[in-house]
């Protein structure tokens, strides 16, 4: 049975690779990396971070995920709130959960994305 989750797909449109870096790579702080040769002519980009991998794929008519959504863990929501403040991005607050505090963030092209802490008690 399922043992990992591998990576997330979101979706962006044709030709907005830069502006997806700049998010994912300049805010987030993941790292670009390289698509296999057998992919990479479809387009798109991604991006790691730990065991944290975001694929973004092309996709025309582009969509973005509203509802569905990634949830990353932070390990500390306030110093992340922070930084994306100062970065003058637009946080949308999230009902705190048992054992989690969240918010949620879009990224450039309107994917929603969770940023969350486990919390104690």
């Amino acid at each position: 049975m399922l043992m990992d989750i591998h990576h997330v797909q979101l979706a962006m449109p044709a030709r907005q690779g830069a502006i997806a870096e700049t998010f994912y790579t300049g805010i987030l702080g993941m790292t670009k990396v390289p698509k296999p040769a057998t992919l990479a002519g479809r387009g798109g980009v991604w991006f790691e971070s730990g065991n944290v991998r975001v694929h973004l794929g092309v996709e025309e008519p582009f969509i973005p995920a509203r509802k569905a959504h990634p949830a990353f863990v932070v390990a500390s929501l306030d110093s992340a709130v922070a930084h994306f403040k100062a970065k003058g991005l637009q946080l949308k607050p999230g009902a705190d959960l048992p054992g989690i505090r969240r918010v949620f963030v879009d990224d450039p092209f309107g994917n929603r994305i969770e940023i969350m802490e486990m919390i104690e008690g």
